[in-house]
Order: structure tokens, then C-alpha cells, then sequence
């Protein structure tokens, strides 16, 4: 079994809260949008981290994160990338990708709308953990916190960090 703390849209700002919700996950997945190499620093030197790099990031980050990551958690296939659009709306880069590799899990940021929703299209669960940074127009800051075992997805948690302002 591996817990996972997944965020995303950070925008150069790791809230310390963040800190304490994932002291007990086994991995950080982080959605785009990082903001700094810094807040990559800090998660890596926290837990094991991937990630991938949002329209907002600059060359340094895009050197160290790719545009999308496809690997397998605990029997699950799973794809992040930042921008994809919503369910049933996907932007074309996004669904080329989902129908490439097929996930089980789809991951994305950018929306700063926190969405957790099953593609029976796609037969894939699509998660979203909204932003938790203090940059965008969502209102509260965001996390999503889960459990990946013999290639079943449980135990979600959405967290609430507080007001964005």
C-alpha cells in the first residue's frame, strides 16, 4: 500500500500546513504550476516526490519535471500532466494522452477547482486536488489525500488548508 498527498498549482508557495496533512504519506504527487525550484526542493527533501512542470514554470523547473508523467502505483496505472481540461471536455493534448496510455488514474491541475470524478468513458477516475497556493481565484486552498493498493484507489480524503487570502 502507498498514501499520497497529491497538490498542485503551489505558485511559489508551500502553505506549512501542507506539511503536516502529508506527514503520513508515502509520496507527494505534485499537478503543475510549482511556481519555484524551491517548493520542488522542500517536497523532495520531505518525501519522495513526482511531479510534473504547469504553463507558469520557467526553464529551471522544466528541466528537472516533464510535461506529463505515466507510471505505475500499487498495480495502477497512472497519468499526471496540468492542463487537460474536465471530464467529457478534454483539451486535445489531454485526450491524446489518455488515449494513449489508458490510465486508471488521471491527474491534472490548473483549473484551481478541486474535482475527483469517474470517466466511465474512459473507465478511469479523475482527480483534480484543486490549488494551494495563494495565487488564482479559488476561494479556499486545497489538497487531495488517498490510498493506491493491489490496483485499487481508497481511503480519499479532501483537505481543506484555509482561505486563500
Amino acid at each position: 500500500m502507498k498514501r499520497i498527498g497529491l497538490l498542485s498549482d503551489t505558485h511559489g508557495y508551500l502553505d506549512p500546513k501542507i506539511f503536516e496533512h502529508f506527514k503520513d504519506v508515502d509520496e507527494v504527487w505534485h499537478a503543475g504550476d510549482v511556481g519555484s525550484i524551491e517548493v520542488i526542493d522542500e517536497l523532495k527533501a520531505f518525501k519522495p516526490t513526482k511531479g510534473v512542470y504547469g504553463n507558469i514554470d520557467g526553464t529551471e523547473i522544466r528541466s528537472e519535471w516533464k510535461e506529463h508523467e505515466f507510471f505505475n502505483c500499487e498495480g495502477v496505472d497512472v497519468l499526471i500532466t496540468h492542463i487537460a481540461g474536465k471530464p467529457g471536455k478534454y483539451q486535445r493534448n489531454a485526450h491524446e494522452l489518455i488515449s494513449k496510455y489508458r490510465p486508471q488514474l488521471f491527474v491534472c491541475g490548473h483549473s484551481h477547482i478541486l474535482l475527483v470524478k469517474m470517466d466511465s468513458n474512459f473507465d478511469m477516475l479523475w482527480m483534480n486536488p484543486g490549488a494551494c497556493g495563494y495565487k488564482g481565484f479559488h476561494q479556499v486552498k486545497t489538497l487531495l489525500r488517498f490510498a493506491i493498493s493491489n490496483g485499487r484507489i481508497h481511503d480519499l480524503e479532501v483537505i481543506e488548508l484555509g482561505k486563500r487570502i
